[in-house]
């Protein structure tokens, strides 16, 4: 029934309709007025044939609009966007029409001293905006002006509050000249209001929205110069909405302002003192840092149907981008040939929370870039470039003058001479080191004080020597590391310590090799001869400490010694790496390292207790975007705090992980997803049913990554899935069905025939329904796996089977069973047609005197919809077609109203009905 119905109720005072509209439009009664303001939608409708009368409706309406009950004009504003949507569909000058009457209505009530319909024309006026029935010229010209307006410096503060949010919804459906002309200014003031923190708080969660509308020129010019002004508010709710939209503001921005500006920035908001500061800032991290994601780099994209996808590399990239390596050394130098050229080397990036001294590191970086690919060759060019400073000097400071050398492509430098963007270029130097302080005048000191070395000094001596220098430093370390923990000078200290005792423990085993390298430090780098090489490969000597130094710049990895000392060490003399050295290996250059660190931080069980107890769920959440932003050639940066997610004891966190293991698996490539993954992939087989679904929803998509033989050893473990912790989970072996029915594809049909199709037919007498008919479309997968491979013998074993487990089953629930497979085994047409009508179609036939009528519907079904449309079926001289044709004629007769229905059906009517309703329901 019409609200408006008592219009046409008759004696109504003789009054034509319009009139009397007229009438309880303006009566004294309120309640007549918010009837028909109710039901304008219906009036409309009743009153749009006539084009007089249209307009007088119209004029009814702005007049009602100025009704001085608030309720009135509430229930109007409610009625305009089905008013403007019915205009738009039955009208052809809706724009003007609504242009003329509904949208002054609309930005009248956006100052309504009534609060009610304020907010009623708030959000109407969102609504119009969001389906585009407002013109872009009403926006400019009626919209803009009334909340730029309300949103002035002298506006009332409830007003300013309420337009500025406006405002941030109205930039996403405007052009961006039109935002940076008419809001981005204002927009701009209000982030600065010091009279009224709501507004400045509204600008701070909608920050994110704006930087978008408006594009990354402006972004830059206007716009974040507000945001650090937000980020660092005295009201704690402003830096809170910073931190949520950070990720937003970040893709509005260049890649080298986000990494030397926002960074630093975030990590301040990391460190907040307000607990719900560092809450939202924890959570935004991972997707902050998947920002810093370059395609180029990684060798992963989104397709735009939102799958990952592997982009083949540009020529002249890290060769490690592509070979997918499985050992955290992947990030090392490519030795591709290229032309001589001087490497220049990358400035470091200035990061908060680093001494100044670290800058003196940049030059370096090139330098270890070369001492990276041949370690026993290079180890000694290191040893005759160092030799030749003054013992005075730092090492580091003296680095630089190798960048003036010429470099030759011969084998031992070609990691030098190959050109690289500062983004491609990969700092070896620090990705095994944490930029330290130049202390090497205390280091001298401490060795000297140890025992000084005589030039000509015989072996024992110098071993007994180096032996004090060891035990000296050893004692210095002790002393230092019960208080490194929070004092950053401390652990600086330890780092170069431990770095001077591991080169002092490789100096007593090369100590009876240093006599025949002295005098050769005179030797040429720039020298491109084998005989210069062999020079240089033995003037390795110099004094203690610039030689200690050098081995640590080439140590090929954490805790070990080149490759050339190595084969000289004695097994019980190799170092053991420290938890110092192990740390060095989660360096990487995608990223700033704070970033990383704080993100590795999450796991941490101290930040659950001052952050948040969810932490370690959000960083699981987001593990996937940081791991696709590093790539897999840094994935042992992020390795060890992946195995303690997947060992937390919130089985929330573990149920995250599974949800996106195969996507992980993806980003890491083959190699080391059967390293890494693989492990955590069977803990996640033998957990809780939380966990279990979430491997379970994607186990296609894992298995197909892994190589046979690994995907072979699941092939027994798949029929775990049907044992889940409650028995009526049945969603859980539903959704087993349906992977099953993708993972056929995986495994030949010998291994589908011994391990799938008996979990199949477990399927298939389950007590659900919606599992047993999940199931039956197994059943036909698995027949159309055997045949299509030419696997006929395997078929018609289960072919035989079927016809004895269902057709023969004693409950009409088997006997149903039997009709529907045939009729899919038809329907897909995976059985030769010789092979159905000799097994199949005379157990199918026989169904016709079943005495349940479900089971005959069932038949009539497969028989009149899908049998008979089959043209086989329809040769006049196929020996069959008048068996089928009989058994149809007689379940047209049936006694039973549906049978008799289904079996009289029109085959070309079977699409106006719902079939898997009907299947279900019987």
């Amino acid at each position: 029934m019409r609200v408006t119905a008592f219009l046409d109720i008759p004696g109504q005072d003789n009054l034509p309709p319009l009139t009397l509209l007229e009438k309880y439009a303006f009566s004294d009664n309120i309640f007549n007025r918010q009837i028909i303001a109710r039901g304008l939608l219906d009036i409309f409708r009743d009153f749009s044939n006539n084009e007089d009368d249209f307009l007088t409706v119209m004029e009814i309406v702005v007049r009602l609009s100025e009704d001085a009950e608030p309720t009135v004009r509430t229930e109007l504003m409610e009625q305009i966007p089905p008013i403007a949507i019915f205009l738009q569909e039955n009208r052809s000058n809706f724009l003007l029409m609504f242009s003329e009457y509904l949208i002054p209505i609309v930005v009248r009530y956006l100052t309504d001293p009534n609060n009610q319909v304020r907010k009623s024309s708030q959000e109407v006026l969102l609504i119009l905006l969001e389906q585009d029935l407002i013109f872009q010229h009403d926006i400019e010209n009626k919209v803009c002006p009334i909340l730029l307006a309300l949103s002035a410096p002298d506006s009332d503060d409830e007003y300013k509050a309420e337009a500025v949010n406006i405002i941030c919804r109205l930039a996403s459906v405007l052009s961006k000249s039109t935002v940076e002309r008419l809001l981005l200014p204002r927009f701009c003031e209000l982030c600065g209001d010091g009279k009224l923190f709501q507004v400045r708080k509204v600008c701070a969660a909608n920050f994110g929205d704006i930087c978008h509308a408006v594009g990354q020129e402006a972004t830059e010019k206007f716009l974040i110069p507000k945001f650090f002004e937000l980020c660092s508010d005295n009201v704690w709710g402003m830096r809170k909405a910073c931190a949520e939209c950070f990720m937003a503001v970040s893709y509005s921005t260049s890649p080298e302002l986000r990494r030397t500006k926002l960074s630093p920035l975030f990590i301040r908001l990391i460190s907040d003192p307000c607990r719900w500061v560092r809450q939202a800032a924890f959570q935004s991290l991972g997707p902050f840092i998947s920002t810093f994601a370059n395609p180029s780099r990684a060798g992963l994209y989104i397709r735009e149907d939102g799958t990952l996808s592997i982009r083949p590399l540009a020529q002249g990239l890290d060769s490690t981008f592509t070979s997918g390596s499985s050992s955290a050394d992947s990030g090392g130098s490519t030795s591709s040939a290229c032309s001589t050229k001087p490497v220049q080397p990358q400035p470091d990036l200035p990061v908060e929370g680093t001494s100044a001294e670290t800058s003196n590191l940049s030059h370096a970086n090139s330098f270890s870039n070369g001492l990276m690919e041949n370690p026993m060759e290079d180890s000694v060019l290191a040893g005759a470039e160092l030799t030749r400073l003054s013992p005075e000097a730092s090492a580091f400071s003296k680095l630089p003058v190798i960048n003036d050398l010429p470099i030759h492509s011969h084998a031992g430098l070609s990691s030098w001479a190959c050109p690289k963007s500062p983004e491609d270029v990969f700092n070896n130097f620090l990705y095994w080191r944490t930029p330290l302080p130049d202390i090497s005048k205390d280091l001298e000191l401490l060795l000297s004080e140890a025992g000084p070395q005589e030039e000509g000094c015989s072996g024992p001596e110098t071993v007994h020597n180096s032996c004090v220098a060891r035990n000296e430093i050893q004692k210095v370390l002790d002393s230092l590391q019960e208080h490194m923990m929070n004092d950053p000078d401390v652990q600086a200290q330890v780092q170069v310590l431990s770095a001077a005792l591991r080169a002092a423990q490789l100096d007593s085993v090369n100590e009876p090799e240093r006599k025949p390298t002295e005098g050769l430090n005179g030797v040429s780098l720039s020298d491109p001869s084998p005989a210069s090489d062999n020079q240089m490969a033995l003037s390795a000597s110099s004094s203690q400490n610039e030689l200690s130094v050098a081995r640590i710049l080439q140590s090929t990895e954490p805790g070990e010694p080149s490759e050339g000392t190595r084969d000289r060490s004695e097994p019980g003399q190799r170092h053991e790496p420290t938890p110092l050295e192990k740390n060095k290996s989660k360096f990487q250059d995608i990223i700033p390292q704070p970033l990383l660190d704080q993100y590795v931080s999450m796991t941490d069980p101290a930040r659950a207790q001052t952050v948040d107890t969810d932490i370690a769920k959000h960083c699981a959440y987001s593990l996937p975007g940081v791991a696709l932003t590093l790539g897999r050639q840094n994935w042992h940066c992020l390795k060890d705090t992946y195995e303690t997610l997947a060992s937390d004891v919130q089985w929330k966190v573990r149920r995250t992980l599974a949800f996106s293991i195969h996507e992980l698996a993806v980003i890491l490539g083959d190699q080391l997803t059967a390293a890494d993954l693989v492990p955590i992939f069977n803990g996640f087989l033998k957990d809780l049913d939380e966990v279990r679904i979430g491997v379970l929803k994607h186990l296609y998509d894992f298995l197909k990554l892994l190589h046979e033989d690994k995907r072979r050893e699941y092939l027994y473990q798949l029929q775990e899935f049907i044992v889940t912790d409650n028995s009526r989970n049945w969603r859980f072996r539903y959704e087993l069905a349906e992977q099953l029915i993708l993972i056929l594809e995986l495994y030949n049909p010998n291994d589908v025939h011994d391990y799938l199709m008996h979990i199949a037919l477990k399927l298939c007498a389950d007590k659900v329904s919606e599992v047993r008919w999940i199931s039956f479309k197994l059943v036909v997968a698995i027949l159309q796996k055997f045949y299509s491979n030419r696997e006929n013998v395997l078929g018609l074993n289960f072919i035989q089977e079927l016809v004895v487990r269902f057709r023969h089953c004693s409950k009409w629930v088997g006997r149903q069973a039997f009709a529907f497979i045939c009729q899919g085994v038809v329907s897909e047409g995976c059985v030769p047609v010789e092979q159905f009508v000799e097994h199949l179609l005379p157990s199918l036939l026989s169904l016709a005197s079943d005495p349940v009528p479900n089971v005959r519907v069932l038949l009539a079904k497969a028989l009149r919809q899908t049998l008979l449309e089959k043209a086989y079926f329809r040769n006049a001289g196929n020996p069959h077609l008048e068996v089928v044709e009989e058994t149809v004629l007689a379940l047209q007769s049936d006694r039973d109203q549906d049978v008799s229905f289904f079996a009289t059906l029109e085959p070309q009517r079977r699409n106006l009905m719902d079939i898997t309703v009907l299947e279900k329901q019987h």
